[in-house]
């Protein structure tokens, strides 16, 4: 008789602990091959494809499309044709090592809790009826570990989902009530609670019903929608301040496009102008350390690594934020191969999961589309990003020995958006002129190494 065996949704990546069930390939009652796709798992921007450890047949899917799992954790019954020792994957074992393609564990019956998980209580809130007014929520809200999984990936608060009607026993909120409120647009998302005592002045968001217009209906994808959610999610969290400097990059432009011919024949890699800005964000960071930080609650948790985000545009249309890792470790030659890396992986849609975790500041090119500068939104949790605009070429008045004289010089823009409640306006400023500076005088020995 053949042992039916559970399939193991494996580690994908560094700081990954739940992936979203994309779409399952083999149907239940379906036979595969060792190394055949079973299932895609979606694990923040990136989808993996999962493929088999070891042939078998589909017995059951324990997860559906649109389910949040824990990684480690079950997600299918096979049925293996040949299940050695070796085969064998425990769920610890996926989550130590990051290699592990899929697992497979002998079933056996798992005890239920006998305890459910209860949220803190949240404080008062409201909600919106029918016509608009406000009833106070004097009921704490069962939050199971599912709804809970989905409310953080989709930035949702306790309070908000207090507010959301339940189908399930006493009201409980389940997992479609949720899907169904994110898909309506999330309409109790700024609902506020109901003054005490009637307060003319008090601000009230108003119920309008807008206009939107006719045309045709294009339906957010998956990365749309969480694009959305991250960039309402910082504008909500962070205190955005933005502030501009005009760099002369006349020195940068001229020292790339003499070395940019013999620099590729030599290393076998491209120069473009984003790894001189990687390369002095890192050297600006070292000496203000403080911008590169997050805030958790009330601690400022200033990183030890400085590891470059650098905001890209995919071939849908879409943005993501590969990583470059230890960016102040780098020098010229290793700063090119690994962003040309992450640029070829981007454009064809091959990014790992590793390649877009861990940034600690980013850096939005807005120059590519011609765009003269930009007010860009942080990429939480950090606490600044800085946007670098399109080099144009114009006159501008040198001064040297007390007399004025007009060159024509390459210049930029710069703008950083940070996080007041960590970045004060003294911090911020310090560091875009030390940036401004650092792109400006490029040394002539960065490509002796």
């Amino acid at each position: 008789m053949s042992k039916t065996a559970d399939f193991i949704l494996p580690r994908m990546g560094e700081s990954i602990t739940e992936g979203t069930i994309l779409n399952w390939l083999v149907e239940e009652g379906e036979s595969f091959q060792e190394g055949d796709i079973l299932v895609e798992v979606g694990t923040d921007k990136v989808d993996n494809e999962v493929p088999a450890p070891v042939s078998g047949k589909m017995i059951k899917h324990l997860s559906d499309a649109g389910d949040v799992v824990e990684i480690g954790s079950s997600i299918a019954q096979i049925e293996p044709g040949e299940v050695t020792s070796k085969d064998q994957v425990k769920p610890d074992q996926v989550k130590s090592d990051p290699k592990e393609l899929g697992g497979l564990e002998q079933v056996t019956p798992a005890k239920k809790p006998t305890t459910s998980l209860q949220k803190p209580a949240p404080p008062k809130t409201a909600a919106h009826t029918d016509n608009t007014s406000y009833v106070l929520l004097e009921k704490t809200p069962y939050v199971s570990p599912l709804v809970d999984q989905i409310a953080r990936k989709n930035h949702i608060s306790y309070e908000e989902l207090a507010r959301i009607p339940g189908t399930g026993k006493d009201g409980r909120l389940r997992k479609s009530d949720l899907f169904s409120y994110i898909d309506q647009g999330r309409p109790y998302q700024f609902a506020q609670p109901a003054p005490t005592v009637s307060d003319p002045t008090a601000y009230r968001i108003p119920q309008l019903k807008l206009d939107k217009g006719t045309g045709r209906i294009v339906e957010m994808d998956r990365m749309r929608r969480m694009i959305a959610d991250h960039m309402v999610y910082s504008k909500h969290t962070s205190p955005h301040v933005t502030a501009y400097v005009e760099c002369d990059v006349t020195e940068l432009v001229r020292f790339r496009e003499s070395n940019k011919k013999s620099f590729q024949e030599k290393h076998g890699e491209k120069l473009t102008f984003t790894p001189f800005f990687i390369r002095a964000v890192a050297g600006a960071i070292t000496e203000f350390p403080m911008i590169n930080s997050s805030l958790d609650g009330k601690n400022i948790i200033v990183k030890e690594d400085i590891n470059i985000g650098m905001a890209t545009a995919l071939p849908s249309g879409n943005l993501i934020v590969p990583v470059v890792k230890k960016a102040d470790q780098l020098d010229l030659v290793q700063l090119a191969a690994e962003v040309n890396r992450l640029a070829a992986l981007a454009r064809e849609n091959k990014l790992a999961g590793d390649d877009i975790k861990g940034s600690t500041f980013t850096i939005s090119n807005v120059g590519t589309f011609g765009s003269l500068m930009g007010t860009p939104i942080i990429n939480q949790p950090e606490v600044a990003i800085l946007a670098t605009g399109i080099i144009k070429k114009r006159a501008e008045v040198i001064t040297e020995n007390n007399e004025d004289r007009i060159e024509i010089r390459s210049m930029m823009m710069l703008s950083l958006s940070f996080d007041h409640r960590v970045v004060d306006g003294y911090l911020g400023g310090s560091f875009l002129k030390k940036v401004a500076d650092l792109m400006s005088a490029v040394p002539t020995d960065l490509l002796d190494k």
